[in-house]
């Protein structure tokens, strides 16, 4: 069973562009079902494809499992089999005080949303807030990327 652990922040302004970044990755994303139990997730990440199938629980532990698919295949899930609005994201990678952060940038219906995660060994393990870093959200279902399906955040008010 593969376990990930995971933050998720608000941030305070755009001075994490001040960062220096290590990676930039496009992500194009699909949820093919989102329950009570689980979700499951096609994504597209440059040329590298993935279904990915993630336990509904809240909080910042969950159960997730991911396995490689062909590209084609990928792209024709997301185009046939995948609830729209597709989540369409650029995922800055950073590292601040020994962790690795990741920054999403949401474009399309969810254009305006910024959010930073940190993915951890342990529930209680500790690091160094950034001075970018604003409210965390990882017990706040609206964030989760299946909820921005169905909630936009080009919706909210």
């Amino acid at each position: 069973m593969a376990t990930e652990i995971e933050r998720k922040f608000l941030l305070l302004d755009d001075s994490w562009r001040e960062e220096k970044i290590t990676r930039k990755v496009r992500y194009r994303q699909g949820y093919m079902t989102h329950g009570e139990a689980s979700s499951v997730r096609i994504r597209i990440s440059n040329h590298d494809a993935y279904l990915n199938i993630k336990s509904a629980t809240l909080g910042i532990k969950r159960q997730e499992f991911e396995y490689p698919i062909p590209e084609s295949d990928a792209r024709e899930m997301l185009d046939t089999l995948c609830h729209k609005p597709l989540i369409e994201k650029t995922r800055y990678y950073l590292n601040f005080q020994g962790h690795i952060w990741e920054v999403d940038v949401f474009e399309g219906d969810n254009r305006g949303l910024v959010v930073a995660e940190i993915e951890m060994s342990s529930e209680d393990e500790e690091f160094i807030r950034p001075p970018w870093l604003g409210q965390e959200v990882s017990s706040d279902p609206r964030y989760y990327n299946t909820s921005l399906v169905s909630h936009p955040y080009k919706d909210w008010k």
